[in-house]
Order: C-alpha cells, then structure tokens, then sequence
C-alpha cells in the first residue's frame, strides 16, 4: 500500500500555494502583499486604468462566457445531456473523549461520459495540522487569517481503505497530499452510472478552534462539540473542471457532490445530539416526555421547551440505562452532514407548516439584564425558513436547527452553527445569514472555493430583504452594503469580485465575497431591471439549478434570458472587473434660452444617470438616462429649454456606489459655474 503522508516539506507547500494563485488567474500578488516587482507594478498600473478610464467598446462588449453545449445551455439552463456525479454515505462513527473514530461507506456513482481511474476525497481535517499548506499560509501572512486551530498532530488518521466493486473487493493504493487524497482503483470506474463502495476507516482528535467553524467549547459543567468536515468526503466531478481537488486552506469553502446520509452517532448517555437529517431512534435516545414536547412544538408557532434552564445536566433528561447512546439520523439528496453534542443544552424548538425548528444552547447563552439572547433563536430561524420560502423557494428539509458554540457563523444542510455570545440584532443578523445559506450553497450547489460570491454573495443579498422585513423598516446590520460603504471600499485599488476566495487578502474577503455583491444584486434589482422581473428571474435561476452545479455564466445567461436584457455590461464591471463608478457634472452652461448640462464618466463602471434639476423658483425635474447613452463615448448631454436652472444633482437619492460624489452637484445659483474636477 503506497501512502503518502501530509507536509513532506515546507517547499513543497509553498510550490502548492503558487499552484493556486496561478490556476485561480490571480489578478494581483497572494495573500495582499505588495507588488514586489516591476512586473507586477505594470500590472497594477494596467487595472488601475480601466478601473478609471471609461472605453466604451471594452464596457459594452459581449463577456468571454464558456460556450453553451449539451450540458449547458444559451438560456443558462442545464442541458439536455447535463449530468453529475452522486456520493452516498452510510458513517458509524463514535465520539470518545475528544476523540473521532468510526468508518464510512461511500457508494460513489459515475454519471459522467468518462472513464475514472482514480477518485479523490477531501480530508479537511488535515488543515489541523500545524505543518498544513493552511497553517504556512497563516504563518506568511502578513495578517494571519482567522480561520486557524493547527496543533501537533492534527488531521485524520486513515487507518483502513478497501473498495468493492463489479470485479471484486481491492485495498488500493492511495495517496495524501495536505487535506487531498487521491485513490488509484485497480479497476477504472466505467461511466454511464457504474458505481462501486469505498471503505474508510478513519480516526481523528477534535481541535480546540476548528478554523471558526468546528471544535470544542467549555460551558459551565460540561461540554459543546460542533462537528465538520469530520468525514473523508469527495471532491465533485463536473463537465467543466473535471476533478476540482484543491487543497483546503482555511478560507475558501467547500464544492461537494449530492447524495443520501445514514449515520450513526455514538456518544456518552448524558449528551444532546443534533445533526443534519431527521432522528430515525427518538425512541431509544429520547425521554417519553420529551417526545411528548417535541410533538407540541412541531404544532406551535411558539417556542416550546424540550429542555429547559432548569433541567439541564440532569439525570431526568436522559433514557434509563448504562453506557453511551447511539442516535441514527438519515438525510437525503443533500451535500454535506454536520452534527453537535453537548451534555449542557438547554433545547427548545417550533413549527413552521411541516418544519421542524430547534435550537440549542448553553445556560450561559440566555439573555439577561434587559438583553435578548439565545431564548429567541428559534423564533429567528423560523422568520429565516418562512421568509426565504415565501420570497424565493420553498424550504427543502424536514429540520433546522440552530447550535450556539465557538463557531461565530458556520452553515450546513438543516443545521447552522452560531456564536454562544451573540445578542439582539446580531444574533438575528448571523442566524438568518447562516440560514439563508440554504439556499445558496446547499439547495443551489454552486463552487464556494472559486465563487464566493455565488454563496456569500447571494446570501448576503437575501438577507437584506429579510432584516427588512423582520424589523418592518430598516434592513438590520444593513451598513456594510451602504452605497457610501461600498464606494469606499471600491475606490481603493482591490480585486475583481470574481477572484477565488483563496486568492482574497483576508482584509478583502468580506467586501468581495459578502457585501459588494450584495449590494451589486440589489442595484440590479432596484435600479437596473425592477424588483418584479429580477425576482422573477432569480427564482428560475433556483428553480433551474437546485441540486446541480451552477457556474458564474449559467446564473447570468438566466438573468439575461428572463428579463430580456443584455446584462454583460454591468457583470463585466462589477463582477469580473475591479471598475470604479465615478459619475460627474462637467459643466453647465446656457446657450440662447437652452440650458446645457454635461455629464461625464470618470470611471470603467457604465450605469444609469439620474440628473435632478432645480430650478430658481422652486420647480424640480428629473431626468432618467439609460445606460445606453454611454455607448458612443465618456459623456452625456442634456439640453433643457430655460435658463433659470440654479442646481443640477447626478444621483440625487444616493443610490449608487459612486467613489465621489462632490462631482456630483452643481449649484449656488451661478449658471456656468463648473464643479470641482
């Protein structure tokens, strides 16, 4: 048996760290460090330009989208002939102190037209280790990212590897590389739905800070475990990228195949269980009163207590008996399995139509001295799961569950986990984002490591409807997606939207990944096509992609077929571009008893003009210019019959992200004063 173990040498995981940045087109110097040579010094120049220079021709070209074939279509819909691969998986795992052991069974299926010699998995616990290519990444940064927890010895244990397939049972050859592992089967897997059953049997100790989003955390008297990427899993297979294997750094997330999961979680009699999929035993794991509780709750648009304040850690809680507990859950078509236990949780849950909500909590989670806590978690997530059925796809899962732990915010199929300190309008803000992630990446299975934006992105994007809803007004931690926000955050030199979420400085991730394309999706729907059409078209963008893999031009091919409108002006600036959005009033002069205004464009960003005039006696006009009027050149005239005008304003709503907006006005009365260039 050939086995390579993870970290032969720090060289190697800096020539891995190269690899990325040169497959993920990085359009700058990794990890945010300063260009350091005259290469990348004409480079910066270079975007700096087209950041600030509108070309008509450049904005208003056709984007260099894949072309459509039988997989994927003109319209953005997959084909006829689309396909994907599907991983099922039966896991008996045990959690011994704060240990993992257990063994998986993966039925893997060949959908596709090609022959596999070889199938690769992801091991992420791997990153644990502190001589992973994360841990080095973390270590050469100039600002260590957040997501770390490395300590001697971290990482998986794969202590069994067998595969049966048509020709029989093999232990194959296989090799590890970081958090990569690639087996090398005796027998290629044939295409057109041949499948075969890998065999792991794998072992692994908890970290304490799993990378923000797993470990363990101390609560007074006992003990919360948050539980993923605890299980070898397979890397996805598609028609676009073949095997997308890339290293697990800490950052970017995750792109996974569907499939059904059987698992069985053994754990101390004393703890909660609570994981991805529907408990198959609450008869065996489950008091009969508690039973009785759940059966309420799933009937109460309130929250119903299973377990309450007062009866945590009490031997009431828990089955009669000795020895540990095995609690059986079963989730289907979904892509990924995560679970937390504790032997401290207060547990309470409700009912939204045929959904099961839950959450669970320590004690020391519930709010106090005015302040709201965790006591109004699952009414939280019961807004989330109603909210985002009602707007956009019905919620696709029997359960969901809310965890608080170490994890600040961490999203899974029915299960989130959440910070145990968060309060009031940030608890709510976290959990409906976490939440919202249902739906992007977990019903729409897009690639969070190479487009982030297709994941937080959207996320962040539903999520402003959502706060606006639940707060009746004003969106909730709405800020960060301001236009005056995004303008700052724009006109420093930065990366395309677009770039792989590995290839981001940490310092930029939450612009690019989470606010600037929210708030890029939310001027298309509000200024660019109008909130009935864009919804429309989103909708059918889910509806179209639920369960597949979507790439970047099948969502936009969707926009633009349902609305009918060609859109790859604004994608290009805003998503594949780093382009600036600079509107100006270059002068205003009068001619007879004609007033002409001049607007100019100083950035690469093409958008609509609205100019707001006011004349000396009070009256106001506005004009509405479509984005067309900038296909010939850098700027728009207006002439107005009338010589009174005394203020022109670009923008006047302050909608649009522009980086200065004191080109913006001209006024004071004086005809011709020209603004400030």
């Amino acid at each position: 048996m050939r086995v390579f173990r993870a970290n032969e040498g720090r060289h190697r995981a800096s020539a891995m760290l190269l690899a990325v940045a040169v497959s993920g087109g990085l359009p700058g110097p990794l990890l945010g460090q300063e260009a350091s040579t005259e290469a990348d010094s004409l480079e910066a120049a270079r975007r700096d330009s087209i950041r600030r220079t509108f070309d008509p021709e450049r904005a208003f070209s056709s984007l260099d989208l894949p072309p459509s074939d039988e997989y994927r279509t003109e319209t953005g819909a997959p084909g006829e002939a689309y396909w994907q691969q599907r991983a099922d998986y039966r896991i008996e795992v045990a959690l011994e102190g704060r240990t993992i052991r257990g063994t998986e069974r993966i039925t893997y299926t060949n959908n596709s037209p090609d022959e596999l010699a070889s199938l690769w998995l992801q091991l992420d616990q791997n990153l644990f280790d502190e001589d992973s290519y994360g841990a080095l990444r973390a270590e050469e940064a100039e600002h260590p990212v957040r997501h770390g927890g490395f300590f001697e010895n971290g990482g998986f244990d794969i202590t069994g590897l067998t595969v049966e397939d048509a020709s029989g049972l093999t232990s194959p050859e296989f090799r590890i590389e970081d958090t990569m592992m690639e087996v090398f089967l005796e027998t290629p897997l044939a295409p057109g739905g041949e499948q075969l059953e890998m065999r792991i049997d794998f072992e692994f100790e908890i970290p304490e800070t799993g990378g923000d989003r797993m470990g363990r955390l101390d609560v007074d008297g006992g003990t919360i475990y948050q539980l993923a990427q605890w299980y070898p899993r397979m890397f996805t297979y598609d028609d676009v990228n073949g095997w997308n294997q890339s290293p697990f750094l800490g950052q970017g997330e995750w792109y996974l195949e569907y499939g059904n999961f059987d698992v069985e979680l053994t754990v101390p009699r004393d703890y909660i269980v609570v994981a991805t999929g529907e408990l198959q035993n609450p008869e065996e794991v489950l008091t009969s009163q508690q039973l009785e509780r759940l059966t309420a709750a799933r009937a109460s648009e309130e929250t119903v207590h299973i377990i309450n304040e007062d009866e945590v850690g009490k031997d009431v809680t828990r089955p009669a008996g000795q020895g540990p507990l095995t609690w059986r859950f079963r989730a289907e078509n979904v892509r990924d399995f995560a679970w937390a236990a504790s032997d401290r949780f207060v547990w309470d849950a409700a009912g939204w139509e045929d959904v099961l909500i839950m959450s669970v909590y320590p004690k020391e989670s519930i709010g106090s001295q005015g302040s709201t806590g965790w006591e109004r978690s699952t009414e939280y997530v019961r807004h989330s799961v109603e909210h985002y059925s009602e707007k956009w796809y019905r919620y696709p899962y029997p359960v969901a569950i809310n965890v608080a732990g170490l994890a600040l915010g961490m999203e899974y199929p029915m299960i989130v986990f959440c910070s145990w300190q968060s309060r009031g309008a940030f608890l709510f803000s976290v959990t409906d984002h976490e939440i919202a992630h249902t739906w992007f990446p977990m019903l729409v299975g897009s690639d969070e490591r190479r487009y982030a934006w297709m994941d937080e992105g959207f996320t962040t994007f539903i999520n402003y409807y959502s706060g606006i809803e639940f707060s009746g007004g004003a969106p909730i931690l709405g800020g960060f997606m301001e236009p005056g926000q995004i303008a700052d955050d724009t006109r420093r030199a930065t990366f395309a939207v677009n770039t792989p979420a590995d290839s981001i400085p940490e310092a930029n991730l939450g612009v690019l990944a989470y606010n600037k394309p929210a708030a890029v999706l939310v001027m298309l729907r509000e200024k660019i096509v109008g909130p009935a059409l864009f919804d429309e078209a989103f909708r059918t963008y889910i509806e179209r992609w639920a369960y597949k893999h979507p790439q970047p031009a099948d969502f936009i091919r969707t926009m633009e077929d349902v609305t009918g409108r060609d859109l790859d002006w604004f994608f290009r600036a805003w998503i594949y571009e780093d382009a600036i959005l600079d509107q100006a009033i270059k002068s205003v002069r009068r001619a007879a008893d004609t007033t002409v205004v001049t607007v100019e464009n100083r950035g690469g960003v093409p958008m609509p003009v609205t100019i707001r005039l006011i004349y000396r006696n009070g009256d106001e006009e506005t004009h509405d210019v479509p984005v067309d009027a900038w296909k010939v050149d850098g700027t728009y005239v207006l002439e107005v019959v009338g010589g009174n005008v005394r203020h022109v304003q670009l923008d006047p709503d302050g909608s649009l992200p522009d980086v200065n907006r004191a080109n913006n006005v001209w006024g004071r009365g004086i005809v011709g004063r020209s603004p400030p260039r």
